[in-house]
């Protein structure tokens, strides 16, 4: 019985995560977001300079896999990040072939701003729960993000 509770348990885990995915991936609400920050940019930059953000420096070609989408569309989005001048692109220092991304001071701003305008949004959101159920979602979401993260290496190294 107590296979079953956990199997039961992971599937509503699972099912919880492809929700928060698809909501975190509905467009409107990168607007809504860009909008409480004051940020005007391309809807299909934001998700980019947050990933370069995160993850810098970072190649193109991570990137892309990291957002899902095409490298070409990835290449040419972040070009124009650098023409916008939120990111800087430079020879990777382990592999010159690799370009990397990241946030330049005006591009670390607009993370700044972004931040802020999550915090103002998602501050209701948790009005009603104890600082210690949002700390220990914050725990145990790191973890298993992390745990899966470490499941995962032998396969990216294939």
């Amino acid at each position: 019985m107590v296979n079953r509770r956990r199997q039961t348990a992971m599937r509503n885990l699972h099912a919880s995560v492809v929700d928060l995915v698809a909501l975190i991936n509905i467009p409107q609400r990168d607007d809504v977001i860009l909008a409480e920050a004051g940020v005007t940019i391309d809807r299909a930059l934001f998700p980019l300079l947050v990933g370069i953000e995160r993850f810098a420096p970072i190649g193109v070609g991570e990137l892309a896999d990291r957002a899902g989408r095409d490298y070409t569309t990835v290449s040419r989005q972040v070009a124009k990040l650098a023409d916008l001048g939120l990111i800087e692109r430079r020879p990777s220092l382990t592999d010159r072939r690799v370009n990397e991304a990241v946030l330049t001071s005006a591009g670390r701003k607009v993370i700044d701003a972004l931040d802020a305008a999550r915090h103002r949004l998602n501050t209701p959101v948790f009005s009603e729960w104890s600082d210690r159920d949002l700390l220990e979602l914050e725990r145990l979401l790191r973890r298993y993000v992390d745990d899966l993260q470490n499941r995962a290496a032998p396969l990216e190294n294939d």
